[in-house]
């Protein structure tokens, strides 16, 4: 296995740290210390041919801005805040409404901005990196100092693992996810139209037109989202249904998983023979096949453009500060915040 460190010089800024991971079977990852950014991903097809399967850009500058959040740890809470407010025990508190007037991915200057101190470590069969990073109390309107780790570990199995752990020294919210865009295929110029999805969930949250949860669960039964059964991306890529309409003809909602301890989601496309199954503790995900990614921005392969890749954001849902029902995102100071996600690649039998 092997574990590489670059320098990475970013004009009026320190530099950033670009650590690339490599198992024994050709496995690559590549991430920034910056945004705990994935850049660069790269998995053997059927006929062994290494390449990229996540959208990154062409040029590290570009992640400053980054508005489509692509490869990004997200935080202190990933999604969508109503009105940008909610409360804890009567107490109101106000963050940021960087997408007016509510608050998404923990603002301007989320987590996904962040500078993080970074560890790298080798283990027997695996090697990772550590990020951590201390959040002041009140830091983006959020209640209490938060004390956050967060490691991507890779394996010798082609599993990429992302074990999530945070404190607080007094009640606040937080739900944390990465926010990678896969493309199987090796060929990003390409869509994921031809990936087939299974999603074990049978219900999702129902959106506004600004995108909110309704408070509402649909179920999947008899609709293009139905995914229990795989099926091809392409179709639920319509404006047939209102819940399609409001994502842009595509998926940007949060599913309930059904399974817990084996994979809930399997992604595959069938031309490169790559699969990626997704084993998580969380109780949901965000399935976001990039309606709204603006077009033409340059990429390590291609441009990026509608459907250009799928996000599986894993994580529980902000829905839970205005409405019952759903999975809870408060942390309190007697029992740490720890998630961990498994993302395993493979090739089609």
């Amino acid at each position: 296995m092997k574990l590489e460190t670059k320098d990475i010089p970013i004009p009026g800024e320190s530099p950033w740290t670009l650590f690339h991971l490599e198992n024994n079977q050709g496995m690559v990852v590549q991430l920034l210390n910056y945004g705990g950014i994935i850049t660069n991903l790269s998995v053997p097809d059927r006929n062994g041919e290494r390449s990229n399967v996540v959208l990154g850009y062409d040029n590290y500058e570009e992640y400053k801005e980054n508005p489509g959040f692509l490869g990004a740890l997200i935080g202190r809470v990933a999604g969508r805040i109503r009105n940008a407010r909610f409360q804890i025990e009567g107490q109101e508190y106000q963050v940021e409404a960087n997408e007016e007037p509510h608050h998404l991915h923990g603002g301007e200057h989320g987590f996904h901005q962040v500078l993080w101190e970074a560890s790298p470590f080798e283990r027997e069969g695996e090697i990772g990196v550590k990020l951590s990073h201390k959040s002041p109390d009140g830091e983006g309107g959020y209640p209490g100092t938060l004390n956050v780790d967060v490691s991507y570990i890779l394996t010798n199995d082609n599993e990429l693992v992302i074990d999530y752990l945070a404190e607080t020294d007094q009640k606040t919210i937080v739900t944390l996810t990465n926010h990678s865009y896969f493309n199987l295929s090796g060929m990003i110029d390409q869509t994921v139209h031809d990936h087939t999805l299974f999603l074990d969930s049978s219900c999702f949250a129902e959106l506004d037109q600004q995108l909110i949860p309704t408070g509402e669960w649909a179920d999947v039964t008899g609709t293009s989202f139905d995914y229990r059964q795989k099926r091809k991306l392409s179709e639920s890529f319509s404006f047939d249904t209102p819940h399609q309409q409001v994502a842009n003809g595509g998926i940007d909602h949060f599913f309930l998983l059904n399974r817990k301890g084996k994979p809930a989601i399997k992604l595959e496309d069938t031309r490169s023979g790559r699969t990626l199954e997704v084993e998580t503790d969380q109780p949901g995900a965000v399935i976001y096949t990039s309606n709204n990614l603006s077009e033409g921005k340059k990429l390590l392969e291609g441009k990026t453009r509608k459907h250009a890749g799928i996000c599986i954001e894993t994580q529980s849902s902000p829905a839970s500060l205005h409405d019952r029902g759903f999975p809870e995102i408060i942390l309190t100071p007697d029992e740490p915040y720890h998630k961990r996600t498994v993302f395993t690649f493979g090739i089609q039998k």
